[in-house]
């Protein structure tokens, strides 16, 4: 399995949207993401059977796409 595949950019358009429109708190935001790779260990979805690699890679690509939300809700705030 390879560490970012279609299901990375799925998270990282996911967690860019929350950080645009919803969230803004990283505590919150890292206990959500966390949490979701728990689960993901006990679902017997076929999705959810990932490497532990794969699941950091997630995290990390999850940060990426928070840090983007947030940042462009920083800068269209300064905008106006």
């Amino acid at each position: 399995m390879v560490l970012l595949n279609i299901w990375s950019v799925g998270h990282f358009l996911q967690w860019a949207a929350v950080g645009r429109f919803l969230l803004n708190n990283w505590y919150i935001f890292l206990a959500l993401s966390v949490s979701w790779e728990c689960l993901e260990l006990v679902l017997p979805y076929e999705f959810a059977q990932e490497t532990w690699d794969n699941k950091i890679s997630d995290i990390v690509v999850n940060c990426l796409g928070f840090y983007l939300g947030i940042s462009i809700r920083q800068h269209q705030s300064i905008d106006k």
